[in-house]
């Protein structure tokens, strides 16, 4: 445990059950030293304990990198709830979590997650105030998916050499909240979209709203494109699938898109532009964490701005170091961090 944490140099692991609720979380801090630790609860099935505390501490990380980028006076952290095959009290088991996080006197503010609700996060604002992206403050996904359709303009224009969209062919893999938000956005740009999602309805949806062409979700990755925009879970990007790849740049909404570090190098090596996952998606970090401080509607506008920005700096710094976007992006971020 304690080496899983000096490795990704988290500050702190939380660990609490309630046999009452069924609760089991798991809240991973790590890094405070711009603000406190801001992350979502994921509320999700895993196969054991400890590939939950994995994907805590993995995500926490993200986050830090995250609201570093991003701006935000920020740390970064994030929530497991491992889901129980039976739940008797959806609400009191999330009511308990709130309890929980209270306790940590507001070292970490949680939010909306995959698999959590603004519903969920109105049951743990019942118990603690360090909670966004409850019911009144709105579901950050359509700013994920903002902040994301401007980071694909801003790749385009760095690959392809225009950011006009129109007549583009984007694969959006994933149709959940915000990936269906950004096709979307993509349509509206004129965009010939290819969608594959495991939920049949999600993609039969998109192809009468958006006339986008379905694609099965182990044939997307080796469909020619122009970009691809991973919005699904995290780990598409490894040793196997990086070779079947047939775009020009990769820019989506997924956390954690690169199984390991390695894959951005072998991304550059092939000539495909990789938008770090963490810089591109930071919308709905900028959302809830603005809004939570009282930020204006037009302030918060004006911040997400800086995504598209951000990605410019980023792939001008790699163009001219000839390396990774993602490496670059990593020591821009952990110079903020750790100085």
């Amino acid at each position: 445990m304690f080496a899983t944490m000096e490795a990704a140099r988290l500050e702190a692991l939380h660990l609490t059950q309630d046999p009452v609720t069924g609760l089991k979380a798991i809240i991973a801090i790590h890094n405070t030293r711009l603000g406190p630790a801001l992350g979502g609860c994921r509320y999700l099935v895993y196969p054991d304990e400890q590939s939950a505390i994995r994907d805590a501490v993995r995500l926490a990380q993200g986050m830090s990198y995250k609201a570093a980028l991003a701006g935000v006076a920020q740390g970064g952290g994030k929530a497991v709830i491992i889901r129980p095959v039976h739940v008797a009290n959806r609400g009191a088991l999330f009511e308990a979590f709130g309890r929980f996080i209270e306790t940590l006197n507001g070292r970490y503010i949680t939010a909306v997650d995959s698999g959590s609700s603004s519903a969920d996060m109105d049951c743990i604002a019942q118990h603690t105030q360090h909670v966004t992206s409850t019911t009144s403050e709105g579901d950050p996904s359509p700013h994920t998916a903002m902040g994301v359709f401007a980071g694909i303009r801003a790749t385009a224009l760095a690959r392809l050499g225009g950011d006009d969209l129109q007549g583009l062919r984007v694969a959006v893999q994933g149709l959940g909240h915000v990936g269906y938000a950004l096709a979307e956005q993509l349509h509206a740009a004129g965009v010939e979209l290819l969608v594959s999602d495991l939920d049949r309805g999600r993609v039969q949806l998109a192809v009468e709203q958006l006339g986008a062409h379905p694609v099965a979700s182990d044939a997307l990755l080796a469909t020619p494109c122009d970009i691809l925009a991973p919005c699904g879970l995290g780990g598409v990007l490894n040793s196997e699938t990086v070779g079947q790849l047939r775009c020009s740049a990769v820019a989506g909404a997924a956390n954690n898109q690169l199984a390991s570090a390695d894959i951005a190098d072998t991304l550059q090596a092939r000539g495909i532009l990789y938008a770090p996952d963490y810089v591109i998606n930071s919308g709905g970090l900028i959302y809830v964490a603005l809004r939570h401080r009282g930020e204006s509607p037009a302030a918060i506008t004006t911040h997400m701005a800086r995504i598209s920005q951000r990605l410019t700096e980023i792939y001008g710094h790699a163009q001219a170091d000839k390396r990774s976007p993602a490496r670059v992006a990593d020591a821009l971020a952990e110079r903020l961090l750790y100085g």
